[in-house]
């Protein structure tokens, strides 16, 4: 392993005392502050550790993983090397902490190749080991290896089973996440028993799953277990139920957690009002943050652009937009210019949203181009449509977001060669159209339907009931919104593919499984259709139901025969 001719300088024998000296307490004190003030120091820990050499005083077994504790990023992976080198040349590689401290290092630094050859060169590695090796490869998405690993280990603590459920909540394995919960809750009767990170990571896998009512289970075992509901665990609640469609409940907590929040908790509260369309509440939490002396940080305004767009805001936004810069001191990143090329687009200010594109200091992403895309799809705006999908195509060649969207574009106008055009050249480039997909859950279960999906057991039931739905619907005056159907088909032919999806299958579910007037509750993964977006209002009306859908955008409350977006999303 290569190292530096200063660090190899300072390991020369003439350098070296016969004895370690307790200056080196002195020293690792020094490193030690360095590494906590990182942000705010000029001077780095390695340096220190030099200054510790080059005055003769040899390290001990405290000095490397207070050392190693600074070496967090691919970019310092060299670094990391260095110090690897230092610790075999004065043996302490066989120490605990340092095993750790040097598995825990290589992960940070993405490399978990010598992470694993670390750990695999330790004769009985102990629990803490254990867990960074399992936390270093659920972090980097090796979800599967984290696991065998997790059930390879000979014993478990509270971190273990918390690293793994993080681990699966982010990488999407929200399901497993729960499952590993309740597997970790039969162990209640030994000391493994979850703590304020177990429970923030189970409210995330809750709230992206939407699934409510195991939410507010989870937050009965908090308060059954007198676990203090402090600012992180509190902000893990109010995410929870926002993302489960539960804004009353997310106020609540909000409300609960009394004048002490942090900059997260007022963010996430004003994040959950703007995914709802409630804009005007959630400028008004915006002012309210401030005259509580809470400084917003780039992620607040997130938020408060968010609820421009959805409520079409645009003179607000440009003024939001303006006192980031100029009075809060905040530099737009990428995630600010999106929302307000969103906000242009959606308002059909197509023009100045492609100004603010060629305005940016940075390149734009695939966000950025895809919010223009879309806002020039629902305007009709051809040339921009083009413009924006040679861009999404140059920066993501597989991603079938972009063909989609211009493929509704030429439906909408009719223009079905060029639909076919789009759709051949995907399947030429082997991309694929990301299927619809619902959850809703029931009684504690998650269901999930795929558009035309037959694959679930009552499906018979299912279709038979959205017969009866849609027959009610048609007897009460109600047409079809086939504008945007992406097949040349008769008009027949787009109502069949249009009543499968996924949405409508969930919600006949729903219909056979619960009682009259039973809130319904649905999380889909794309941007919910002009036609069962009128579907659900009229059903919503003639079935006296409450149905709240969570798209790939923001939430629609459909009550008696309205949505909460005002029909602009």
């Amino acid at each position: 392993m290569r190292i530096s001719a200063r660090l190899l300088s300072l390991t020369h024998p003439s350098l070296h005392l016969s004895h370690p000296t307790p200056e080196s307490y002195v020293w690792n004190t020094l490193i030690r502050a360095h590494v906590q003030s990182a942000h705010g120091s000029t001077c780095s820990p390695i340096s220190i550790y030099s200054r510790m050499r080059l005055h003769g005083v040899e390290p001990d077994f405290r000095t490397f993983p207070f050392l190693l504790q600074s070496v967090n990023s691919p970019f310092h992976l060299h670094s990391g090397k260095q110090i690897h080198s230092q610790i075999l040349l004065f043996g302490f590689l066989k120490d605990p902490f340092v095993q750790t401290s040097l598995i825990s290092m290589y992960s940070s630094c993405g490399d978990l190749m010598l992470a694993r050859q670390v750990f695999d060169e330790i004769t009985q590695p102990d629990l803490a080991s254990w867990n960074s090796i399992i936390n270093g490869n659920a972090k980097v998405g090796f979800i599967d290896v984290a696991r065998d690993l997790f059930d390879a280990m000979p014993e478990k603590n509270v971190i273990s089973w918390s690293c793994m459920i993080n681990g699966y909540v982010g990488c999407g394995g929200y399901k497993e996440a729960l499952a590993l919960f309740r597997e970790m809750q039969n162990l209640e009767a030994t000391d493994v028993k979850p703590n304020e990170f177990t429970m923030s990571s189970v409210l995330s896998a809750c709230g992206r799953l939407g699934a409510l009512e195991h939410g507010k289970w989870v937050h009965a075992y908090i308060d059954k277990c007198k676990m203090a509901v402090d600012v992180v665990l509190g902000t893990a609640l109010i995410d929870m139920y926002a993302k489960c469609g539960s804004l009353e409940r997310a106020k609540w907590v909000f409300n609960i957690m009394g004048p002490n929040k942090d900059v997260m908790a007022w963010s996430t509260m004003i994040s959950g009002l703007a995914m709802h369309g409630d804009a005007h509440e959630c400028l008004q939490l915006f002012n309210e943050m401030s005259s509580y002396g809470v400084r917003p940080n780039a992620v607040t305004f997130i938020g408060v652009f968010c609820a421009c767009v959805h409520g079409g805001l645009v003179s607000e936004g440009k003024e939001y937009f303006r006192r980031m810069k100029e009075e809060f001191g905040i530099s737009p990143m990428i995630q600010h210019y999106g929302c307000i090329v969103d906000l242009y687009g959606r308002a059909g200010l197509i023009g100045e949203a492609l100004k603010v594109v060629k305005s940016m200091p940075m390149e734009a992403d695939v966000l950025v181009w895809g919010a223009l895309l879309s806002g020039s799809r629902m305007h009709g705006d051809i040339g921009t449509c083009e413009i924006s999908l040679k861009k999404l195509i140059e920066l993501d060649p597989t991603n079938s977001g972009g063909y989609v969207l211009l493929s509704n574009v030429y439906a909408k106008m009719g223009k079905w060669s060029e639909v076919r055009q789009v759709r051949d050249l995907m399947e030429a480039r082997g991309i694929k159209k990301v299927p619809g997909c619902s959850l809703v859950e029931l009684d504690g279960v998650v269901h999930e339907f795929f558009v035309g999906d037959n694959s679930h057991p009552e499906t018979r039931e299912i279709f038979m009931m959205l017969d009866e739905i849609m027959k009610r619907l048609k007897m009460k005056g109600f047409v079809r919104n086939t504008k945007e159907v992406l097949l040349d088909l008769d008009e027949e032919g787009k109502e069949l593919a249009l009543s499968l999806h996924s949405e409508k299958l969930a919600i006949a579910f729903c219909f056979l499984k619960t009682s009259p007037g039973t809130p319904i509750r649905i999380i889909k993964n794309l941007r919910i259709c002009g036609d069962c977006h009128d579907s659900i209002k009229m059903i919503s009306s003639e079935f006296d139901r409450e149905i709240v859908v969570r798209d790939c955008n923001r939430f629609h409350h459909f009550r008696q025969g309205f949505c909460s977006c005002r029909d602009y999303w």
